[in-house]
């Protein structure tokens, strides 16, 4: 499938406004913007693995699409929530369990890159991942 892979962090725009929308301290904010993150992901079929790996945490998720499932953020902000497939891009629609407020999120392939879209109480971020 177009996802799979393992990507690299190449760059971000508007991160750290996003971290901020989110209520992520200064440090970790300025931490974030540098994690070096790498993503694998596996499909098959309907069901995902994706393995993260950055400066600050390694962690696996595995996930159906449509099936809701929890999820913690870097920084420890706990999430519910799903992803779907709509045409060529992932959706992911999470609620932050602290305060109810909504987070979407999508990956899509540009061209050789990924590309993740976070979108945050009208805040918009994106983080750009190559091969």
């Amino acid at each position: 499938m177009a996802f799979n892979g393992t990507w690299k962090i190449d760059r971000n725009e508007n991160y750290e406004k996003f971290m901020e929308a989110m209520g992520v301290n200064m440090m970790k904010r300025k931490l974030g913007a540098h994690d070096n993150l790498k993503i694998t992901i596996q499909q098959d079929g309907n069901r995902f693995t994706v393995k993260e790996a950055s400066n600050f945490r390694t962690i696996e998720i595995e996930f159906t699409l449509g099936v809701n499932f929890d999820y913690s953020l870097a920084d420890g902000t706990e999430m519910n929530g799903n992803w779907n497939l709509e045409g060529n891009k992932l959706v992911g629609t999470f609620t932050r369990k602290d305060n109810g407020k909504v987070l979407k999120a999508y990956r899509e392939i540009v061209g050789d890159e990924l590309v993740q879209t976070y979108v945050y109480e009208g805040v918009e971020a994106k983080r750009i991942f190559k091969r």
